[in-house]
């Protein structure tokens, strides 16, 4: 079913302009690094399932024990779920859903069983007050206190275990690269490194100067490049935060590093520690205790990421269900229409400028196959045949794009649109034609977007056309929602049958 031919090719890194990285950097781009976890998603998730998991204790135990003999009572199950959620509370003010104190063990173990009593003195005293305590079985009280307790210490020793193995894989690192190789940066990476329980890892630090000025090592952390060489840096690993040593006076240096640095999918900080200028409290985020002026955020993260994976998932498997009818269509058009595999595979731009592999039916004549799409298809293009003019015109070709939702996970249900690698305006790469192209990569493309409901989509041919396209898909990650996704994606049909004309 798949093209071989275009599979080969496409498997042959493109012709491009790549950065040459220094052996420093190099060497870190070849360490094995692990996909990053949310502190902010896990420590959610451990609210969750205390909540549950003390909700299920007590209920199984009243059903259990209480019932029998006393009946069934929506007050007390009401009392029970009170409880659970008012535990959940406790621990969350003794502080003890963080990420930080889950790999320990004592300072969370003393703090959880502390408040896990105060909650069943509070339970005690609420009842005395509103002269229940003869209706409460003393039996099924301690049993609740004793069980929901091994569980929660239980729970902790697993989690425990799990973070600490997580911690090793780099999963909880904060891996950070500082900008200023000074002694302005020496003293932030001194500054970040000797913070206790801290979750930034100091990859390294890069300058433009190669005077005296710029250190070959700050603090132990060595020099790995230019600032140019940070997008291609973070191309090759992962990076999630990027932190200006430069003071503040430095407006002008730092304007121009925000310039080639803004279009990274990362956090992106002024470290505010060796400026004499101090705002108020609130106006900085901190690193442990460096102060930091936030510049640009990293678009979908922590619980929107969960929400929108969520969405592709469950939306984009309804959508296959249904859509599994029209494809076995085309998928037996194709094949009677001309002689060649049903499915194409080509190169295109994914999350961060990672190459990805995007599934298509093919729409083009298997010998005139081109996996690079080096050229633009144009109207009454000769390459394309007769199922694939129309095909193409109403982007059924797109629909085999679902595998990659949802099981290779590579694309999104609506984002910015993936283009070719070597996609061009005329003789222009698309990055060459349009200021701040690889923004759009700072999410993950998807099969339908902003800019193709509103007509940007098909052939590009002008300056318009490209610049449209980054316009509006800009405009779609720094407003993402999931009722903007669904928004999307109950127009696109109307948009492929209202606004196709550049489509061929």
């Amino acid at each position: 079913m798949l093209d071989a031919a275009a599979t080969a090719s496409a498997d042959r890194p493109p012709i491009e302009r790549r950065r040459r990285l220094s052996p420093a950097a190099l060497a870190v781009t070849h360490q094995k690094v692990g996909r990053a976890y949310s502190p902010i998603v896990i420590a959610g998730v451990v609210r969750v399932i205390d909540f549950a998991m003390l909700s299920a204790i007590g209920t199984a135990l009243y059903f259990g024990y209480v019932v029998p003999l006393s009946g069934f009572s929506w007050e007390f199950l009401a009392a029970i779920f009170g409880v659970a959620a008012t535990a959940v509370i406790c621990f969350q003010a003794a502080d003890i859903y963080q990420v930080q104190l889950f790999r320990g063990y004592l300072r969370q173990m003393t703090r959880m069983i502390s408040s896990w009593a105060f909650v069943f003195l509070l339970f005690i005293g609420a009842s005395f007050i509103v002269k229940l305590g003869s209706e409460i079985s003393r039996l099924w009280l301690a049993a609740f206190f004793v069980s929901g307790l091994a569980a929660l210490v239980t729970e902790r020793v697993f989690l425990r275990s799990l973070v600490r193995r997580w911690a090793r894989q780099g999963r909880l690192d904060r891996r950070t690269i500082i900008v200023g190789a000074d002694q302005n940066g020496e003293e932030l990476v001194q500054a970040l490194k000797t913070q206790d329980d801290s979750d930034i890892h100091v990859l390294g630090v890069f300058d433009d100067r190669n005077d005296d000025r710029a250190m070959d090592t700050c603090a132990g952390s060595p020099k790995l490049g230019k600032v140019d060489d940070i997008v291609e840096f973070a191309r090759r690993t992962r990076i999630d935060l990027v932190l200006f040593a430069l003071p503040i006076s430095a407006e002008t240096r730092i304007l121009d590093m925000l310039k080639k640095l803004w279009v990274l999918p990362v956090d992106i900080r002024l470290s505010a520690h060796t400026n004499k200028l101090r705002f108020r409290p609130r106006s900085y985020s901190y690193l442990g205790k460096v102060p930091t002026l936030d510049v640009f955020e990293a678009p979908i993260t922590d619980w929107d990421l969960v929400m929108k994976w969520l969405f592709d998932h469950v939306v984009g498997f309804v959508i296959l269900l249904l859509a599994l009818p029209v494809m076995g269509l085309v998928a037996l058009a194709v094949k009677l229409d001309s002689p060649g595999p049903i499915l194409f595979r080509q190169k295109r731009f994914g999350f961060n400028n990672e190459r990805i592999d995007v599934f298509k039916f093919r729409s083009m004549y298997h010998h005139q196959a081109d996996p690079t799409a080096s050229k633009v298809v144009t109207k009454n293009d000769p390459r394309v045949t007769r199922v694939g003019r129309f095909i193409r015109k109403t982007s059924l070709d797109e629909l085999p794009q679902l595998f990659n939702v949802l099981f290779k996970s590579n694309l999104s249900l609506v984002g910015p649109r993936p283009h070719a690698v070597q996609g061009k305006l005329q003789s222009r790469l698309f990055d060459e034609a349009v200021d701040g192209y690889f923004a759009r990569h700072r999410v993950k493309p998807g099969i339908t977007g902003w800019a193709q409901i509103n007509g940007w989509r098909g052939e590009v041919d002008t300056d318009e056309k490209i610049q449209k396209r980054v316009e509006f898909d800009l405009y779609y990650i720094e407003n993402w929602s999931v009722l903007f996704d669904l928004y999307i994606l109950l127009k696109t049909p109307i948009a492929l049958m209202t606004k196709s004309e550049n489509a061929y």
